[in-house]
C-alpha cells in the first residue's frame, strides 16, 4: 500500500477543504488538488456561513489551507487532475503537470461553472450587485430597488423569494415571459411588476448596478439584479471514473448523482458540493464535504478491518 493515498480530494473550495479537514483529523493519507478557480471568488463576501458571515471567499479558502497544514497526513497541491481511471488497487489520477497519483478513494469537489447570460455589463457586476442566490446576497441589497432576470417558473420562484428582501422587485423577462395567467396573478398579488422588453445592457460603476437599459433605449434604475443562472460541470473526471450523472434541472446541467452517503454510482468515488447540484451555498458545501469525508473514512475502516466469520461457534477461547 506504500505510495497509495487513502483519498484524493479533487477541488479546494468549501466542500473539498472541509472534506480534507475531516480526513486529516482521521489520520488518513490525503491529497487535496486545487486548481484555484472557485466560482464564488468574485463575490464580495460569503453570506450565511456561521463564524465567517461576510468574509471574502478567498480569505476563507486561505484559512482552510492554513488549518490543513496542522495535519501531517494531508498534502495540499495547487494543480489540476486532468484524467483518472480505475485500477485493481483503486484509482490512478494524472495531474496537469504529468504527476501520477494513486488512491484508494476519490472525493470529487470540483464545483460547477456559473454561466450567466451573455449580457453587456453583467460580468463587471457579477458577485456584487448581480447575483444568482438571494440567500447569499439578499441581505446586502435589502430594501433597494431590485430586478429579476429570468423566464418561466424559475422567474416566478426567484421573484417571490427576492420579495423577502425588498418591496420593490420587477421581473425582467428579456422577451416573452412564458407565464400563464395563474403565475401572472401570483406575481401581481405579491407586488412584482413584469417587464417583457428585451434587455440590452446593465449600467454600473465600481461593480455596482445603477440601471438596466432596454433595447428601446429606456432605462430602469435598479441597484441589484438576481440573474437565473445554470450550473455546468467544469470537469469530466466524474464521467471518466464511471460516476453517473443525474437528470438536468433548471439550476444545473447533469449534476453528479450521489446517495445519502455521498457515494456516486462508481464504487470508491464520492462527490460533494456544487458538483452534485446541492444548494449553491458555502455553508451547504462545508457540511456536505464533512459528511462525505466521514463516509469515506467509514468505508476505509470496513475495508481494513473486515468482519470475521467464525466457523462452528460464536465464541472464541483465548
Amino acid at each position: 500500500m506504500d505510495g497509495i493515498r487513502d483519498c484524493v480530494v479533487v477541488g479546494g473550495g468549501a466542500a473539498g477543504l472541509s472534506a480534507a479537514l475531516v480526513l486529516g483529523r482521521a489520520r488518513r493519507r490525503t491529497l487535496l488538488v486545487d486548481a484555484g478557480a472557485q466560482s464564488n471568488l468574485a463575490a464580495h463576501g460569503i453570506g450565511g456561513l456561521l463564524g465567517h458571515d461576510g468574509r471574502p471567499p478567498g480569505e476563507l479558502y486561505a484559512l482552510g489551507r492554513e488549518e490543513l497544514s496542522a495535519y501531517p497526513s494531508v498534502e495540499v497541491l495547487t494543480g489540476e487532475v486532468v484524467s483518472g481511471e480505475r485500477t485493481d488497487g483503486g484509482f490512478v489520477l494524472q495531474l496537469g503537470d504529468g504527476r501520477i497519483e494513486r488512491a484508494r478513494r476519490v472525493l470529487l469537489a470540483t464545483g460547477m461553472e456559473y454561466r450567466p447570460p451573455s449580457l453587456p455589463g453583467l460580468a463587471e457586476l457579477w458577485g456584487r450587485s448581480a447575483f444568482h442566490c438571494p440567500f447569499c446576497h439578499g441581505w446586502e441589497v435589502r430594501d433597494q430597488p431590485l430586478a429579476v432576470l429570468a423566464r418561466g417558473e424559475r422567474a416566478v420562484h426567484s421573484s417571490l423569494l427576492l420579495r423577502l428582501w425588498s418591496d420593490d422587485v420587477i421581473l425582467l423577462t428579456d422577451g416573452p415571459a412564458d407565464l400563464d395567467d395563474a403565475q401572472r396573478r401570483r406575481l401581481r398579488a405579491a407586488g412584482v411588476a413584469i417587464d417583457e422588453r428585451p434587455v440590452a445592457e446593465l449600467i454600473g460603476a465600481a461593480g455596482y448596478l445603477e440601471a438596466v437599459v432596454f433595447a428601446d433605449g429606456d432605462r430602469l434604475p435598479r441597484t441589484g439584479v438576481l440573474v437565473a443562472t445554470t450550473l455546468h460541470q467544469r470537469s469530466s473526471l466524474a464521467e471518466q471514473l464511471g460516476a453517473a450523472s443525474g437528470e438536468p434541472t433548471p439550476p444545473a446541467q447533469y449534476p453528479v448523482h450521489v446517495d445519502a452517503l455521498y457515494r456516486t454510482s462508481a464504487q470508491g468515488v464520492y462527490a460533494a458540493g456544487d458538483v452534485v447540484a446541492q444548494m449553491p451555498q458555502v455553508a451547504t458545501a462545508v457540511a456536505a464535504g464533512s459528511a462525505a469525508a466521514a463516509a469515506v473514512v467509514q468505508s476505509l475502516v470496513e475495508e481494513d478491518f473486515p468482519a470475521v466469520v467464525l466457523e462452528g461457534s460464536a465464541h472464541v477461547n483465548a
